[in-house]
């Protein structure tokens, strides 16, 4: 036998590769095969990209103008619900497939009302496989549809129907519920959907649609956004604008369309050094812009130019390139098109040929124009352009410094970089540390193989306040760029030569790490995003705290685990007494964790509501005492005062008065004033979800309201008490005399083996991964606290500052 009869028998001659090797897969196996094909992924990102399948279908809806009002509700059962009231999902039965249209639209691939223009003429879904490859990666899916005076209902499981679309009764009202439970088996990573992540996306859509209202409700924290905005792009701008000084004060506007296209465009231009461009066709965010947004770009800079020119601005030998014109341009492109072209399912980047040269020359002929009408405006876009410009020439030469080298060139890496001998960016980490002295001991514990150490110097430059070529001249940000390797601006950075896949910002735990950390953050969020959006930016955690017990240390992240810590040693070493008679050590211990989550809840409570502890522990004993059932409606509000006053006599409690006019329809405040202390509390206090559960474990707690005596077993210390707040004093208090507690205010005061133990250890470290889950409200964070939004700031301190503990100054 030769070789070659040898191998074809050894590989499996007997199942020879025919027609029969070719599988079909049927209906919407296809997608549960390959989810990623449909949704670009089966993490976070492809979990909340179902949501905006079935809400996109909602505002098509809107843009054909039947529908208004979108509400996303996120249940307690990990459900999501989406209901409009548009016309409804057609559900006579369908003329070739036999079954109803709205089973078609679930369970049929490129099945929709967007292949003819005669139902949506601007949609973003062009492949008919939105709502059907939900359906495929849902555990469950209902349906319920509100049309032509019946309501219709039909449930799936894994896109398969269980039943049949039946009426289940009559309704007055129009439109369509789709109700869905993510299907672990796809989603493994995570069935939990975000609020702030949806939110974001629904702000932008109600931004883009004048006079639709999307309002999301999260069941599970009581939270609600509602979004709508009359002024459409214009809004849009002005809300970004909102922490930052523009330069003129009104946003211009422009608004062109064709048979085929609609064009809007609203711009600013703010004191800031950075760009912000949004750009949207048929309501979808093309994060990686395209054609509309270089015809955009192309005619900004023409038009910028000619006046330029004209004005004398620039000499005949200059002229402005397309990132001088945009420094501090804020900006909002909103395309509408019959016949989008995108790139892949997920629609990042839009690639219609015809539309950059139609976006160029419409913009051009408005700005031109604009530019002539109103010449105070244009000079001061052209001077704050020439700025820009001469910034660059001078950022030109700092920018080479930083610039990696070629292979043939010399490698230029700062030299207090402790570089790793590893090679692959997937396999290496960057530290980048505060300060000389934990720089010191993060380089001897390190494991030299994976992990680089760059030590800063004191604090960056706040780049939310200095220009591009300022940034560049500062020593810090130089290392750190040349560290990274993958450069900057907007012509140079490339993520791709990002030569850490992990970057670590390690800072100590007082005011001035927390202040470091921050400054870090800024210049990420502002000139290396692409690095967080791809997962390489991380938190490290070192111990807050490190506790001593006989022999026994214990490293502690922070206050959480050193309260557990606390009261782990209670529950070993501590008995209780009530009223003289010790509790057994069974009841103890449940009495112990009903404690530990009373505590947790009411943190997290007074930080919602912005109360101190005994107001809000004041209010949990008065609401347990009482039955809310009416206290929203009209009447109700008048009930609440009354009984507050009779609970709270040493108070003077009344209604907001600039809110009594909404009663009905608004959540009103109370102020409660005694002495010199006056505070406000939000009537949704009595009713909010942390409140409930704190109200529940009032039960277990019951024994505390008595009084108590904790004591530490064969020893004489004890202390006694009555209350809850007086028992949560007590466990810390207790164990004062047996455990050596240190609190690390600087990663320089632990040996090196201790930082690598405790924060570079693969195995026993605590990483905090950043992420961005709403660009536009990290962009407004970012504003207020490092931006000149110096009001925004003050409110934001006088709001929080009590609820500051351990405040190094």
């Amino acid at each position: 036998m030769s070789d070659s009869e040898n191998t074809k028998k050894n590989s499996g001659q007997a199942q020879d590769y025919g027609a029969q090797s070719i599988r079909v897969i049927e209906g919407l196996e296809a997608v549960r095969k390959r989810p990623g094909m449909y949704i670009g992924s089966t993490g976070p990102q492809g979990l909340h990209h179902l949501v905006y399948e079935i809400v996109d279908n909602s505002v098509d809806e809107a843009l054909a103008g039947h529908c208004d009002t979108i509400y996303v509700k996120l249940h307690t059962d990990g459900s999501c619900s989406v209901e409009d009231n548009g016309r409804g999902i057609p559900t006579d039965i369908h003329p070739t497939e036999g079954i109803s249209a709205a089973e078609v639209v679930l369970t049929k691939l490129h099945a929709g009302g967007k292949f003819d223009k005669d139902s949506y003429k601007y949609s973003g879904g062009l492949h008919g496989v939105g709502l059907s490859v939900v359906n495929a990666l849902s555990k469950r899916l209902d349906i319920e549809i509100f049309r032509q005076g019946q309501t219709f209902a039909q449930a799936y499981e894994r896109g398969k129907p269980l039943n049949t679309l039946h009426v289940t009764g009559k309704s007055t009202k129009h439109g369509t519920i789709v109700r869905f439970f993510p299907d672990e088996e796809i989603f493994q990573e995570t069935v939990v959907l975000n609020f702030e992540t949806l939110s974001a996306r629904f702000r932008e859509l109600a931004f883009l649609n004048k006079g639709l209202r999307i309002t999301i409700e999260d069941e599970r924290t009581g939270k609600v956004h509602d979004f709508f905005f009359e002024g459409g792009i214009v809004s849009f701008v002005e809300h970004i604008n909102s922490k930052k000084s523009a330069i003129f004060p009104n946003v211009i506007y422009m608004y062109r369309e064709d048979q085929n296209h609609v064009l809007e465009i609203a711009m600013q231009y703010n004191e800031g050094y950075g760009e912000q461009l949004f750009s949207f066709v048929n309501n979808i965010n093309t994060i990686e812009g395209g054609t509309h947004v270089a015809g955009f770009k192309g005619a900004l800079t023409k038009a910028c130019n000619r006046r330029g020119q004209e004005f004398g601005a620039l000499k005949n030998d200059e002229s402005f390139a397309s990132e001088d014109v945009r420094e501090g341009l804020v900006c909002v492109i909103n395309l509408k098109i019959a016949e989008p072209q995108f790139e892949g399912q997920t629609k990042n980047k839009l690639g219609n040929g015809e539309v950059k040269g139609l976006v160029d020359s419409w913009t051009f002929a408005f700005l031109d124009t604009y530019f002539e009408e109103n010449p105070a405006l244009a000079k001061k876009i052209l001077q704050k352009a020439e700025l820009a410009r001469q910034a660059r020439e001078a950022a030109r030469k700092a920018r080479e410094l930083t610039r990696r080298k070629t292979v043939l060139e010399s490698v230029v890496l700062p030299g207090k970089l402790a570089d790793c001998s590893n090679e692959s960016p997937a396999d290496s980490e960057l530290f980048i540390v505060e300060g000389d002295s934990a720089g010191g001991s993060a380089k001897q514990g390190r494991d030299r193989h994976s992990q680089a150490i760059l030590p800063l110097k004191g604090k960056i430059l706040n780049v939310e306040k200095a220009r591009f070529d300022k940034l560049l001249s500062n020593e810090e940000i130089k290392s750190l760029i040349a560290a990274i390797g993958c450069g900057i601006g907007e012509n140079d950075f490339n993520v791709e030569k990002a030569r850490y896949h992990k970057i670590i910002l390690m800072t100590d735990a007082d005011v001035d790490g927390a202040h470091i950390r921050t400054l870090l953050l800024t210049f990420f969020f502002r000139y290396m995003k692409p690095l967080i959006d791809k997962g390489y930016l991380y938190i490290a955690q070192p111990p807050l705290y490190k506790a001593k017990l006989g022999k026994k240390e214990q490293y502690l992240k922070d206050e959480t685990a050193f309260k557990s810590f606390l009261l782990d040693w209670v529950r070993e070493q501590a008995l209780l007494l009530v009223d003289g008679v010790e509790l057994d050590r069974p009841n103890f211990n449940v009495l112990l964790d009903a404690v530990k989550k009373y505590q947790a809840l009411l943190e997290a409570t007074t930080h919602k509501f912005r109360l101190t502890f005994e107001q809000c522990h004041m209010f949990i004993q008065f609401t347990a005492a009482h039955v809310w059932q009416k206290w929203q409606e009209e009447s109700g509000i008048e009930l609440l005062l009354k009984q507050l006053r009779e609970r709270f006599t040493d108070y003077s409690i009344e209604l907001l008065d600039d809110m009594t006019a909404e009663l009905a329809t608004r959540k009103p405040y109370i102020t409660f004033k005694h002495l010199n202390n006056t505070w406000t509390v939000n009537t949704e206090l009595f009713t909010a979800p942390e409140v409930q559960q704190l109200v529940a474990l009032m039960q277990p707690l019951s024994s505390l309201q008595h009084a108590w005596t904790l004591r530490v077993v064969d020893r004489e210390r004890a202390i006694s008490g009555e209350g809850i707040l007086s028992f949560i004093s007590a466990l810390t208090k207790i164990s004062k005399p047996y455990i050596s507690v240190q609190r690390y205010k600087g990663l320089g005061e632990m040996n090196p083996d201790q930082l690598w133990e405790t924060a570079m250890d693969e195995q026993t470290r605590s990483l905090l991964q950043v992420t961005i889950g709403d660009a536009l409200e990290a962009d407004e964070w970012f504003g207020t606290l490092m931006g000149d939004d110096v009001s925004g700031r003050r409110e934001f301190i006088e709001q929080n500052g009590h609820f500051v503990k351990n405040l190094d100054v």
